[in-house]
């Protein structure tokens, strides 16, 4: 690390002002000040700097909220940059404070709110999931940099990056149940192959995770102070390559250690325990009943996560908290592009009225900001019974009358063929596979603790963070067994 700071510091006249010309012309973008009312600027500003290639979105009063004509600015020009031999890297960004804080779902209800104009609201699903789905198979290398508020359509926009950045910033969750709706543009695909229960947790919750967090917890692929941004896209407009190794190494040598002031992420230890156990189930009352059983727990930290998820849970929409835990449970067994036509079905049913909660929870908690829990209809998680639930997913449901279809024309081929967590912390999933031997490349031998960290370090090239990952989910997952001789250090995974 301390070489590549100087290897920055000492670099040419020529290098140092293609630096500073990057980051006066990011100007604005998350974490500076954005353009003032009298500028007349696109909602989208497009930017080619050597071959990087770079849109920012630029609604910085929203939050840069997505909208009809942002997507109709988007998707054309990404396109066009994914064919272009001259582009190298596309990095997603955004102006002020939010890389994305979601959809325009204002605009979305008032349009379903008229049959006359409710193809509307499908269309802007469907045109934003077929974003979403283009920019997972990209040819081009992607990078989204998560510098501030990250949620709902700007999730989409980033989930299936190869590399996503977080800063200190960062602000992520997938806030739906709190307005009625539920988590869509792809997350019953990625969120629920997060480590354990987290996936479920966020999506039922939409609780929120900050800066580094949202690496430490599996989401974002590095993490990279806000500061260093305009070094970065410095580093990236100079690649001749687009060789993803590459980048890997250059959004690395840019990452920094945790700091000894920082808090530790919040989803570890006797409190992660709770969540995987509180979340297994796949009916919302059971998870509530564990939830109760553990607002009693003996341990201080355990019973204030459960007591304060219980409050959460209570407030969402009940109708919400049934169909997005469904939509989970199903989209770790789908492709991506099977989720991403399941969530339309649902937002399609959401539109067509299967429930009133989407437009009660958009006006009350967006537009009234009323204080208090929405009238949700059910109110109460015991009303919302299967013939409910099945209005978002049966084929035979009225409510999925014309719902739309991505646009899958064959675009679906890097998703399948590149794993969202190839450049993330290790999963838990390959943790216990090297311990248990199921890794191809672990060998038959036990591992002791220094093992482990070994393996890990070697195979991520010394990730910044993986010593953190790999003791926690030790400490969690395994236990050390002996050797019979008296020294107790292989390590077995607990079943």
């Amino acid at each position: 690390m301390l070489a590549a700071s100087r290897r920055l510091m000492f670099r040419s006249p020529n290098v140092l002002n293609r630096t500073r010309a990057i980051a006066k012309h990011m100007s604005g973008v998350a974490g500076t000040k954005p353009p003032s009312d009298a500028e007349a600027e696109p909602l989208v500003r497009f930017e080619s700097t050597l071959g990087l290639r770079t849109y920012a979105l630029n609604r910085p009063k929203k939050l840069n909220a997505l909208n009809d004509e942002m997507l109709s600015l988007l998707h054309p020009k990404i396109e066009e940059w994914d064919k272009a031999e001259l582009a190298q890297v596309i990095v997603g960004t955004g102006v002020g404070r939010a890389f994305c804080a979601g959809g325009d779902v204002e605009s979305v209800i008032t349009y379903a709110a008229d049959e006359a104009t409710r193809h509307k609201a499908l269309d802007f699903f469907k045109r934003e999931f077929d974003l979403d789905l283009f920019l997972a198979s990209l040819r081009k290398p992607y990078v989204a940099l998560l510098d501030g508020h990250t949620m709902g359509g700007g999730v989409g926009l980033a989930a299936n990056a190869p590399f996503r950045v977080a800063t200190e910033n960062t602000v992520f969750a997938m806030p739906e149940t709190k307005i009625g709706y539920s988590p869509d543009v792809g997350s019953s695909y990625y969120m629920s192959r997060l480590d354990g229960e987290l996936g479920t947790y966020l999506a039922l919750t939409g609780d929120v995770l900050r800066g580094r967090a949202v690496f430490e917890h599996g989401f974002a692929t590095h993490f990279i102070p806000s500061r260093r941004i305009p070094m970065l896209l410095d580093r990236l407009s100079n690649l001749e390559t687009i060789d993803r190794a590459l980048i890997d190494r250059t959004l690395e040598e840019l990452s920094s250690e945790r700091e000894q002031e920082e808090p530790p992420a919040p989803f570890i230890e006797d409190t992660r325990v709770a969540l995987d156990r509180a979340f297994q189930h796949d009916r919302v009352e059971r998870i509530v009943a564990d939830l109760e059983l553990f607002s009693q727990d003996s341990d201080p930290a355990v019973r204030q996560w459960a007591s304060a998820t219980l409050k959460m849970l209570q407030e969402r929409s009940p109708t919400s908290l049934k169909v997005a835990l469904k939509a989970i449970r199903l989209g770790k067994e789908q492709t991506l592009v099977e989720a991403l036509n399941m969530e339309l079905k649902i937002a399609t049913a959401f539109c067509n009225g299967a429930s009133p909660d989407f437009a009660t929870g958009v006006t009350a908690v967006l537009v009234t900001k009323s204080k208090g829990i929405p009238e949700w209809k059910p109110s109460r998680l015991e009303e919302v019974t299967d013939e409910i639930v099945d209005r978002f997913f049966s084929p035979h449901s009225p409510f999925l009358k014309n719902a739309p279809a991505v646009s899958d024309q064959g675009v679906a081929r890097g998703a399948s063929a590149r794993s969202q967590h190839k450049y993330t912390l290790p999963t838990e999933k390959e943790i216990r596979d090297v311990i248990t031997g199921q890794d191809p490349d672990s060998g038959t031998m036990g591992y002791t603790l220094d093992d482990l960290l070994e393996y890990f370090y070697d195979s991520t090239k010394g990730k910044s963070g993986v010593n953190e990952k790999v003791l926690e989910v030790v400490r969690r997952k395994t236990t050390v067994v002996d050797n019979n001789d008296g020294n107790f250090v292989w390590l077995r995974w607990n079943s």
